[in-house]
């Protein structure tokens, strides 16, 4: 997507260890221009899929999670990073280890919220190794629920996530994929 790779070269920071800063613009302060323009071709994407939910992982995967929700016309859910007081014990759970904080979280979504016969499409801000997809696909298939594919803002392709996921048979649409990245810059694939 044209558009958020040119907002990548203009507004996204490279920093040491492989992390790309967005948070100007995607998962801490949002342009919701671009995330409604960014949530319009997920729908392209996956309109036909008949998805009938999506799902992201706490936290900066929710805003584009739930403008894709809403351009879809079904109710978007979110993984939990912890277990709050208001969640029953009725859950699903896996564990995924996160790229950027450097830790392994228990995931859970109320068994209410992701169910058998759902149809779901997978949101996410990044992908790197490819870990949090996995980790929500596990959930899916404990809810019975099917995986109709991943939507991703940001891939960072020599990561190799995306390529083992594709491999694996899971559709993954990414919208800006960066082939490499350093201290000079990034270049997206072509």
């Amino acid at each position: 997507m044209k558009l958020l790779e040119e907002r990548i070269l203009r507004d996204g920071r490279v920093l040491p260890g492989g992390i790309l800063k967005v948070d100007n613009f995607l998962n801490h302060q949002i342009d919701t221009t671009l995330l409604y323009e960014m949530a319009k071709e997920f729908s392209r994407l996956f309109g036909g899929e008949g998805v009938t939910k999506v799902l992201t992982i706490e936290a900066s995967g929710i805003a584009i999670a739930a403008m894709t929700g809403y351009v879809l016309g079904c109710p978007m859910v979110f993984a939990k990073k912890s277990r709050t007081k208001n969640l029953s014990d009725r859950v699903w759970s896996a564990e995924v280890e996160s790229f950027t904080h450097g830790n392994t979280n228990t995931v859970l979504v109320s068994k209410e919220y992701l169910r058998p016969g759902d149809r779901v499409l997978i949101v996410d801000d990044f992908l790197a190794t490819g870990a949090a997809l996995i980790g929500l696909k596990a959930l899916c298939e404990q809810a019975g629920a099917a995986v109709v594919g991943a939507g991703i803002a940001i891939e960072k392709v020599f990561q190799g996530g995306g390529e083992a996921l594709r491999a694996a048979g899971l559709r993954v649409e990414s919208l800006a994929r960066i082939a490499s990245m350093s201290d000079e810059g990034l270049t997206f694939c072509q």
